[in-house]
């Protein structure tokens, strides 16, 4: 869910001293690649790369906004909108594109709990549509879930098609958690997430900024968001002050690749950085924050 106007100044004026707060090294390569400017799309809280449409990218909106999924250019520009039918937006806070038996599809997980008080929550999968126009939607299938031990707060949801396997990461733990579902249609039986590790690495803030600012500084290393690239050796995983990339080598579980230290970059200053998807070809990731109008980066990592 959105933080307050507050905290979101004090954010976005840490986001620009990034490196004096987090330390990591710079990415190689970070652009401004776009500007989202419509004012429909004023809390981007997801990003997926169309697997249809060439240099498309999908996007949705944070909780407390409308049931939409929108396409915008790699500019930022918006391109059609589909009202959802058969779902709300409860909290929306993370999108992820796949294929799976020869067929396009998205993700939206309904998962964020800023509260703490959600045991269940929701994954709805939709066909990508095949033309850019404003229409509507349905799921194709939706996933009721449940953690194992009480409510936590995800923002960070990616899909390893192949695998048949959704990864959910929270967002307040400190280490991360790292769980695991099915991505098959459960047919209205409700499935218990799977813990099956955690994330090493996560940067965390200077000791200077957690004098100056314990509120913001207790944010920064949280996680937002999380994609895997299309040829499967990379996990990306976003934090309000860094991108991580885990490298998975043949026949490693994620489990096991998120124990290892991850490369470490920070991120350009994105207030409010919520949103990451790696292109369709997985030579870089676009990012973007939940403040609008949103600059859209382009991130190319280390080879």
């Amino acid at each position: 869910m959105p933080i307050s106007l507050l905290p979101r100044i004090s954010l976005l004026a840490a986001l620009l001293l990034g490196i004096v707060a987090c330390a990591p090294p710079s990415l190689p390569f970070a652009r401004l690649a776009g500007l989202v400017t419509s004012g429909q799309l004023g809390e981007i809280s997801g990003l997926a790369a169309s697997h249809v449409h060439d240099g498309v990218l999908w996007a949705i909106n944070d909780g407390g906004n409308p049931a939409r999924l929108f396409a915008i250019s790699r500019r930022g520009r918006l391109l059609a909108r589909y009202e959802v039918e058969g779902a709300k937006n409860h909290d929306w806070e993370d999108l992820s594109s796949f294929e799976l038996g020869g067929r396009r599809y998205l993700l939206v997980a309904d998962t964020g709990d800023n509260a703490g008080r959600r045991r269940g929550f929701t994954l709805h999968v939709f066909e990508e549509p095949a033309k850019l126009a404003n229409g509507k939607l349905k799921p194709a299938w939706t996933i009721h879930a449940r953690w194992p031990d009480g409510p936590r707060d995800c923002e960070a949801v990616a899909v390893d098609a192949a695998a048949g396997q959704v990864l959910l990461v929270s967002k307040k733990r400190v280490p991360p958690e790292l769980f695991s579902l099915p991505l098959a249609d459960p047919r209205g039986a409700v499935v218990e997430a799977r813990r099956i590790g955690r994330l090493a690495g996560v940067p965390q803030v200077s000791e200077e900024l957690r004098r100056k600012d314990p509120k913001l500084a207790a944010l920064f290393s949280q996680v937002t968001a999380a994609d895997i690239a299309p040829d499967r050796r990379s996990l990306a995983v976003l934090t309000y002050g860094s991108v991580l990339f885990y490298r998975r080598s043949e026949g490693q579980s994620w489990a096991d690749a998120t124990a290892r230290a991850p490369e470490a970059h920070d991120i350009p200053p994105i207030p409010q950085a919520e949103a990451l998807a790696w292109s369709a070809g997985g030579g870089g990731l676009y990012a973007t924050g939940e403040f609008g109008p949103a600059p859209l980066f382009y991130l190319v990592p280390q080879q």
